[in-house]
This record gives structure tokens, sequence and C-alpha cells, in this order.
């Protein structure tokens, strides 16, 4: 009898012990509190809450959903996000195919859910995929007129939550809109002194920089970061390299660069960063970057790689 008690109760520790530590989990949102008096807008990723954060100021409490350094095409939302997002005033989204898990999410919402949604990219100038063209390309944040847009979208969202404070989030929406803006004039004056205007990448995630700027990109693996590429697309990679006399391969820091490293290596070319700005590593945060920085970053290596 003695025993059989001792299995019970180390049972009901190791399920304490479960639900402690799945407490403890990495997801952003897991430590995040809503917060009273303020409007609070949970966001599926990173773009969308740093446009959030400049419009809202403080009157707006925004929680990112995907965590630090993680790649977002896969994430899915624990059960503490989604008591965030049910909880919330606010739920932004990129929509375009971004997220395979939001509309699972809406369709769970009560009917008399009071929860306003905002799919972000909606009205921005969107781009087709040559896979399907029935369906969209949702990396339109890596455009800074598309940000804009998807901006006002989340301001509109803010000043319906809270409409007393519809003033500020229209002034700082307006000031947040100008740094687009000036972000995008300094791509288009930078990239038109280039000479070459073809780019090699990891991720087929910069169809908007190449609409926008006058590139062309070819890519090792397809829209997702981790598709598995085939050896005719590591062939046509090696002669877009050779064709058009290209030093460098961009990766990205939130997927693996064992590939690309190694197709360089043999194509006897350098890699180098170029970010899709689907997330922020902890160093990053830590060093105050944010989107309009890492564009400027991502301008940057492009000069390099386009002289």
């Amino acid at each position: 009898m003695m025993v059989r008690n001792k299995r019970v109760l180390y049972i009901v520790l190791l399920a304490i012990l479960t639900v402690v530590m799945a407490g403890c989990g990495s997801t952003a949102s897991s430590k995040a509190k809503m917060v009273q008096g303020k409007v609070n807008v949970v966001t599926s990723f990173y773009p969308l809450y740093e446009f959030t954060r400049n419009i809202g100021g403080e009157y707006v409490n925004a929680i990112n959903l995907v965590p630090a350094g993680v790649e977002p095409h896969d994430w899915s939302p624990k059960s503490r996000d989604i008591k965030n997002m049910t909880q919330a005033q606010v739920f932004v989204y990129q929509g375009a195919g971004f997220e395979g898990w939001v509309q699972d999410f809406l369709g769970s919402l009560s009917a008399d859910s009071t929860l306003k949604v905002v799919e972000a990219s909606k009205g921005a100038d969107l781009i087709k995929t040559t896979e399907n063209k029935e369906e969209y390309d949702p990396h339109a944040w890596l455009s800074p007129l598309n940000a804009v847009k998807m901006a006002n979208n989340i301001k509109m969202a803010l000043i319906e939550a809270d409409p007393a404070h519809k003033d500020v989030f229209e002034q700082n929406y307006t000031e947040y809109a100008a740094k687009l803006t000036d972000l995008d004039a300094r791509y288009k004056k930078e990239i038109a002194l280039t000479s070459k205007k073809e780019i090699a990448v990891s991720h087929h995630a910069f169809a908007y920089l190449c609409r926008d700027y006058g590139l062309t990109q070819m890519s090792i693996m397809g829209l997702s970061p981790d598709a598995e590429p085939t050896a005719q697309d590591l062939k046509k990679m090696n002669e877009f390299l050779k064709e058009h006399g290209l030093k460098y391969i961009f990766f990205e820091e939130l997927v693996s660069d064992k590939l690309a490293k190694t197709l360089a290596k043999d194509a006897k070319v350098d890699t180098m960063v170029l970010n899709p700005i689907e997330g922020l590593t902890d160093e990053q945060m830590k060093a105050g970057k944010d989107y309009i920085s890492i564009m400027d970053e991502n301008l940057k290596n492009l000069v390099i790689a386009l002289q």
C-alpha cells in the first residue's frame, strides 16, 4: 500500500512539474500579460508588432506571438498564445497565406467575440506567385510602400478600438509613414546607381524588393525557407551566378545557412545576409535594431553585391 501511495505521489508531482515546465516555454506571448487601460494588441509576427508599437505608442500594449530567433513560416500558437489572442482587443495577422493557422483560430471564435481582426496585407499591392497564380507572395512588408499601407490598416483598427486617442494614432502613423517613405527613397536612389540588377538568394522572399527597385532574384528554395531544392534548382543557381558574374549568395539569419554556404563554396563566391525581417534574433533585440534599421542594413549589403 505504501509503495502504491508513493507511486501515486510521484505521478502527481511529475504532472505538476510538466505543467510548470510547459508554462516556462519559449513562446513570445507566454510571459506577456494584458494591461488594463491600454489597447491590447496581439500580432502574429515581428513586422506587424513593430508597426503596431510605433503607431500605438504609450496607449497600446503590443504582444508579439513568435519568439525571438524563431522562423515564423511553420510556427503555430500554443494554448497560452490562443488565450492572449482571445483576451486582446485587436489581433493583427499578415494574411496572403503567410500564417497557416489563422483561419482555424478565427473559425474558433465565438459569435459574440468583440476581437477586432486586422488582415494587415489587405489593400497592399500584392504579387501573385509563379507556382500558383491564384495565390499571393505574402512577404509584402519588404516593400516600404506596402508597409505604409499595412501600417494604415493597423492605425484604423487602433482608432476603432480606442477612438479617444485617434489624434495620437493619426500623428504617430503620419510620422512613421514618413520614415517608411524616406526608406523607399533611399532604396530607389542607391540601387539606381548600381551596375548589376540580379541577386542570388537562399529564400524566395524578395519579390517585392525586386519589383519596387528593378531587381531580379534567383532563389535556392521557394517561398518557404525550408523547402528542399532539387539538383536542377542547384544547377540553375550555378548557371545564374556565372551568367551575371555575381560574387555573393544571400542567406538569412533565422534559417540554417549550410546549403547557401556549400553552394557558394562550389561556385567560388561569398555569402552575405539579406534579412527578410520575419523576426529578430535576441542579439538584434538587445542592440535596439528594428524594421527600418535592418532594411537599411539590407540596402547596404545589396549595394555591395550589385557593384
